[in-house]
């Protein structure tokens, strides 16, 4: 389903196991933005069984992350998470949202 570069993998390891969650909701510059979270912020959401050990995502989410890369990106500038999204027909140039 969503596929963790081992940069992601080591990098989502620190913040907690698993503890990181991935959810989209509508908004940004394209239309559908990603959201991260810690997932005891979102008591009421039914994660989804860990990616890696080390991801959840909101069930709504998986049909726009289905088939993504998640990486993590460090750069003189400072470190992100990206995803990789071979779905989105548009993004904005920050990359933090997107249009399917």
């Amino acid at each position: 389903m969503v596929t963790l570069t081992e940069s992601a993998k080591r990098y989502l390891k620190t913040v907690g196991t698993p503890n990181v969650s991935l959810s989209v909701k509508g908004g940004g510059c394209s239309g559908f933005q990603y959201i991260w979270d810690f997932k005891k912020n979102w008591p009421d959401v039914k994660w989804s069984d860990p990616i890696e050990g080390v991801l959840v995502l909101d069930p709504m989410a998986e049909m726009f992350v289905l088939g993504c890369t998640v990486d993590y990106v460090d750069e003189l500038g400072g470190s992100y998470l990206k995803i990789i999204n071979p779905n989105a027909t548009a993004s904005c140039g920050c990359g933090e949202s997107f249009a399917v």
